[in-house]
């Protein structure tokens, strides 16, 4: 754990994701990364320069029948970390896939959840969503956007979502996802399996595949991809033309 709370401060106090007083929900899907972010983020409360309360949300999204087992386990861990678990109750998968049939789901999908979580917190008095985002996620979304939309381009370590008055912190962003499931193994955190339709078979993970390719003929790729992110003085663009 003392890889992930180093890498986790460093990036926390890169970006100033955590100011004092800070009330702070964690986006808790039961993923092995957003399980991860709870338990470092309750260990770096601990000796964290910045006091701040800690809270999660696990957004039911309709998939699981009977959730109560999966989702029993997140709260008995949200208790253990003496962190209150809040679930939020929704139909996004009855929207998604029976109503409109969305043959490319997953965009939708994530605005509808975070408006769920955003939607919650702001009912629960207001706080920071902070997501499970790694530097896999980093990587893989760079690419995305090179490839389908033309343009360098990457989510932000932090943003203030004007529609809803939250403000998001990604603490995760410098910690690759083999170092996540090696942590999440050794710590035994309790992962609720992705029961979605669309797993494995999405954009991101043709992302993730293609990186992994890459780098088995350039084993450094990824962390050059990641360099070029994390410091974007290296970026040597053409300049904007003039009229």
């Amino acid at each position: 754990m003392q890889k992930i709370l180093s890498a986790m401060r460093r990036a926390i106090q890169d970006y100033k994701m955590i100011t004092d007083g800070d009330r702070i929900f964690v986006g808790l899907s039961g993923g092995k990364d957003s399980s991860l972010l709870l338990s470092a983020l309750a260990a770096y409360r601990r000796f964290s320069p910045e006091k701040f309360t800690l809270e999660a949300i696990t957004v039911d999204m309709g998939l699981i029948k009977d959730v109560d087992a999966p989702f029993a386990a997140l709260t008995a861990k949200c208790e253990e970390l003496e962190v209150p678990h809040h679930i939020v109750k929704t139909d996004i998968a009855e929207i998604i896939f029976d109503a409109r049939k969305e043959s490319n789901p997953c965009s939708l999908c994530a605005k509808m959840r975070r408006g769920a979580l955003n939607g919650k917190i702001n009912e629960l008095g207001g706080g920071k969503l902070a997501l499970g985002h790694n530097a896999d996620d980093v990587a893989e979304t760079m690419l995305l956007s090179l490839i389908y939309e033309g343009r360098f381009s990457c989510f932000s370590p932090t943003a203030y979502m004007s529609n809803s008055g939250v403000s998001l912190i990604r603490p995760l962003i410098y910690i690759e996802e083999g170092d996540i499931k090696s942590a999440v193994e050794r710590l035994n955190l309790p992962i609720v399996n992705n029961p979605c339709p669309m797993n494995h078979t999405s954009k991101r993970e043709y992302a993730k595949e293609l990186i992994k390719h890459i780098c088995k003929d350039v084993p450094f790729a990824k962390d050059r991809i990641l360099g070029a992110i994390y410091h974007p003085e290296r970026n040597n663009l053409w300049p904007t033309l003039l009229d």
